[in-house]
């Protein structure tokens, strides 16, 4: 549970670090692009967070549905 919710954290946080990278790579060095390794980074990162996420909902989704198909035998 705590990492599902660490998870939805990471998903909000992670693309305002990288924007946030952007900036400083565009007004530290702009003909030098060093945001890309960490854009790299953390977009593999969110997408292991985003499937952690996508889990947690399907077996939600499929506990609530066994509960609703119970109640109504």
């Amino acid at each position: 549970m705590f990492r599902t919710l660490t998870s939805v954290r990471f998903l909000i946080k992670g693309p305002i670090i990288l924007a946030m990278l952007f900036v400083v790579n565009l007004i530290t060095s702009p003909h030098h692009w060093w945001v890309q390794w960490a854009a790299l980074g953390i977009g593999i990162a969110w997408i292991f967070a985003l499937i952690r996420v996508i889990q947690a909902v399907i077996l939600v989704g499929g506990l609530a549905a066994l509960i609703a198909l119970l109640r109504k035998k």
